[in-house]
């Protein structure tokens, strides 16, 4: 698979969605604007924002990691790695909220994202057999 056609399959597509409104949302909540440098900050809400960032940005690496394996071990490690990630980015948010964002519907707009991306995930998974 090309990297062109990479681009044109909807589960990353609906990869890079969650990345670009993970990135806005961590902007937004995050008292260091400067997002490359969250991770040496001191505030536990930038923190959260950093693994927010950090989890969203892996998960299309992983699909393009499962695209290109014909190894099913490592395949079936990195379907179990996106997973992880995305359980990973729903306690986020709930972390986030407990830090004391009151902007909870942006939160909750990632949610449903997440919530999206899952659907998309289940039909991606199917065809890769």
């Amino acid at each position: 698979m090309s990297n062109k056609n990479l681009k044109q399959l909807p589960i990353y597509k609906k990869a890079m969605d969650l990345c670009i409104m993970s990135r806005e949302i961590a902007s937004y909540v995050s008292l260091n604007k400067d997002l490359l440098k969250l991770y040496q900050s001191n505030s536990h809400r930038d923190c959260i924002a950093d693994s927010l960032l950090t989890d969203a940005i892996l998960i299309p690496q992983k699909i393009v990691q499962v695209e290109f394996s014909n190894c099913t071990s490592e395949r079936l490690d990195n379907l179990t790695f996106i997973n992880i990630m995305l359980r990973n980015i729903n306690s986020y948010c709930l972390g986030l909220e407990k830090d004391g964002v009151k902007e909870v519907e942006y939160l909750n707009l990632l949610r449903i994202e997440i919530r999206s991306f899952r659907k998309q995930y289940k039909k991606w998974k199917i065809s890769l057999n």
